[in-house]
């Protein structure tokens, strides 16, 4: 008995009945639901609100959130002291106090800081009214374009918090013991912050001077 001979389907025929199957199936499927109506920009790109308390103000922005905390302050805040060097975590002239800790800001998201504490160079003092580290900035000479010195003052108001609070450096020969302001240790303590004018013993003597009259 002769075997059935199988049905052949040619290629062109597959490719027809694919076709066909397709378009059904999309004259069936239900509508795709609209996106949800969240914040956007004119151009489409996704916004966020965020609240920040920056030098003992409230401020609240509706920002992308892609926006640094630099470019949130100096681009939305128009806090311009806090320099923009590098821009990749190199040089530290973008240093600021989050939350009591000294960071760069090029290198974090605005909306990563929700609700928290932001000191910038503003902050600090005003001609009028300096902060002791600034005042020892001025009468030491530790600038010379100064385009590094918000970020280096800020990372030394944090140096002085952190030898207060005890914590150690790279430098630190006694772990249990509260760290010895010395200049070794400032200069470790302060190396993430370049001076391109090569300021650096001016600054030392600068925050030597205040360490020493808070001890």
């Amino acid at each position: 008995m002769d075997s059935p001979t199988p049905h052949l389907i040619s290629r062109r025929d597959a490719l027809i009945v694919s076709a066909a199957t397709a378009a059904a199936v999309s004259s069936t499927a239900p509508v795709a639901a609209a996106p949800a109506a969240a914040s956007a920009s004119a151009s489409g790109v996704p916004l966020m609100k965020v609240s920040l308390n920056v030098n003992g103000q409230a401020r609240t922005l509706e920002i992308d959130t892609r926006t640094t905390l630099l470019d949130a302050l100096r681009e939305h805040l128009h806090l311009s002291g806090t320099k923009k060097g590098c821009d990749h975590g190199q040089c530290g002239a973008c240093t600021v106090i989050a939350d009591g800790r000294r960071i760069n800001s090029c290198l974090t998201l605005a909306v990563m800081h929700e609700g928290g504490q932001i000191t910038t160079i503003e902050g600090l003092g005003t001609p009028q009214n300096m902060h002791p580290l600034q005042a020892a900035f001025v009468k030491h000479d530790g600038y010379q374009c100064g385009y590094c010195t918000p970020g280096q003052i800020c990372s030394a108001v944090a140096v002085l918090d952190e030898v207060k609070r005890g914590v150690p450096s790279h430098v630190t020969a006694d772990l249990t013991a509260r760290p010895i302001l010395s200049a070794e240790e400032l200069r470790e303590r302060m190396s993430g912050n370049i001076c391109r004018c090569g300021a650096y013993s001016n600054i030392v003597d600068a925050i030597t001077e205040v360490a020493g009259s808070r001890t």
